[in-house]
């Protein structure tokens, strides 16, 4: 088993009550990173569960019913203060929006993860600054959110995604803002980079494109699993819970070989 594990365990959850209440979750069950660092994308029509089942994954909405476990951990056991210390050791976060804080430039928002979890600046700042070269950003280091292009935008979401060596990255519709192209490369710098680094990435989208760049992808249906398909499979395989084993990854926080051209686009002038 691999200790960058998470399971679901029948889960349940509602919004509202009496015949306001909407089911949003219905008996959810899944395993991510059983065997190894891998890309999954959750799929389904507007209001099938996608972002409810995500936000539960990650700690941030508690289900009615059921169990996620992580690292073998049952995340409900957790006091609050454990579980915000687990979003920003353990997990990562890339947003459609980036969700940077705009009064600060690029290498503050990448380090400020890591001070907010009590190291120091210069340290900060460093790995900050090394990781957003290796994402291309070398050049951009001072620039505020305001004076980056979208696509430079989202790169430098990644890497605060990144910067605290999480286990597991969880991206909503990390390229919806984005152009088709821009969205692309940043996709395949956000897998790249996501994996490289020994990490998981569970992506919501509605995106058919994104979710083919994935490994594994997860179909929804009124807060149901109706598929759960990986790369060489028939489409719209059965649901079942599990993770294929893609082999060893480097976890030296460089950016894959795959991700490189990725990088090189982004560049290039395509995201602006």
């Amino acid at each position: 088993m691999h200790i960058n594990r998470l399971e679901a365990h029948r889960l349940t959850h509602t919004y509202g009550r009496g015949d306001a209440a909407s089911p949003a979750l219905a008996d959810v069950s899944l395993a991510i990173g059983a065997d190894g660092p891998e890309s999954v994308a959750i799929m389904g029509p507007s209001g099938s569960g996608k972002s409810t089942l995500l936000h539960v994954l990650a700690g941030i909405v508690a289900p009615d019913n059921g169990r996620v476990v992580w690292r073998g951990d049952d995340l409900a056991t957790l006091r609050d203060s454990q579980r915000t210390r687990l979003r920003r050791s353990d997990f990562g976060f890339v947003f459609q929006s980036g969700q940077l804080l705009p009064e600060l430039p690029a290498i503050e928002n990448v380090a400020l993860p890591l001070m907010l979890g009590g190291g120091l600046r210069s340290g900060a700042e460093a790995a900050a600054g090394a990781l957003l070269h290796r994402l291309g950003l070398g050049a951009m280091l001072q620039r505020r959110p305001g004076e980056l292009s979208g696509g430079q935008a989202q790169r430098v979401a990644i890497a605060r995604a990144l910067v605290g060596s999480p286990g597991i990255v969880f991206a909503d519709e990390p390229t919806g803002a984005l152009d088709r192209a821009t969205g692309q490369a940043v996709m395949a710098l956000l897998i790249g980079a996501t994996l490289g680094h020994g990490a998981s990435l569970v992506v919501v989208t509605h995106d058919p494109e994104v979710a083919a760049a994935c490994s594994r992808v997860i179909r929804l249906e009124d807060g149901r699993i109706v598929s759960d398909a990986r790369a060489g499979d028939p489409a719209g395989a059965p649901a079942q819970g599990g993770a294929p084993s893609y082999g060893a990854v480097r976890q030296d926080l460089r950016v894959t070989e795959s991700a490189q051209p990725a990088v090189q686009q982004l560049g290039s002038g395509v995201a602006r």
